[in-house]
């Protein structure tokens, strides 16, 4: 069925603000966007976590944070700390980086055990979707990690952190859907920007769009189904 609904987009989107210099103002805005266009939730960084969920307060838009990132070089056991800190202050989904040295390397027992310690940390308390950073790794290395990610209780791959060389790509997002399945989301982050990016992204596989332009997504796609 062709996505092209206002509705349908919004409900499908992680309206994100992941920048250095976020200020709360901006965060105060991001939100408010966010309710008022029914966003499946924001992302910010772990700082504005608990100030997102008290602007967010009764309302559905999800808190999504970030973790590891944006390189995913931190240790096992500082991403699991991170995780908690995140659930305590108020976020209910986890966007973590894997170690993609780890994997580069064919390390595959720390990359599992990476993304296990941040789902143990979010069992029953968060989705955690799992950022391999495609632009980083060849087709099998895409495969690998996604397959990790399935194994160590993953509910999502996501494709970017949006801060590397490049973001979601078409093919990135059909091959990690057909890696994971038709039970695990996939989640298009980076370089997501117009209402057709959107649509074929989420055509092509995704059930979740990581992107800072969210509002222009859904505007474009009301104007659209208006006329």
């Amino acid at each position: 069925m062709p996505i092209n609904q206002f509705e349908d987009i919004s409900k499908t989107i992680d309206h994100t603000l992941l920048k250095a210099n976020v200020t709360k103002d901006q965060i105060k805005k991001l939100c408010e966007e966010a309710r008022a266009y029914e966003f499946a939730s924001v992302c910010v960084n772990p700082f504005w976590v608990s100030y997102a969920s008290e602007q967010l307060e009764g309302t559905t838009v999800k808190v999504c944070t970030v973790i590891g990132f944006p390189l995913g070089a931190s240790t096992t056991e500082v991403k699991a700390y991170e995780t908690k800190d995140a659930i305590h202050n108020g976020a209910t989904e986890i966007d973590m980086v894997i170690n993609i040295g780890a994997l580069k390397a064919g390390d595959e027992e720390t990359v599992k055990s990476d993304i296990q310690a941040v789902t143990a940390a979010a069992r029953g308390k968060a989705l955690v979707k799992v950022i391999i950073e495609t632009s980083f790794l060849t087709d099998e290395e895409k495969e690998k990690a996604c397959r990790l990610a399935v194994e160590a209780g993953a509910h999502y791959v996501k494709t970017s952190t949006g801060f590397s060389d490049g973001g979601a790509t078409l093919d990135d997002v059909q091959l990690m859907r057909k890696t994971v399945g038709a039970d695990l989301g996939v989640k298009a982050s980076g370089g997501v920007r117009t209402h057709e990016d959107a649509v074929a992204m989420i055509q092509a596989g995704a059930t979740r769009i990581g992107t800072s332009s969210g509002v222009n997504i859904v505007q474009d796609a009301k104007t659209k189904t208006s006329k």
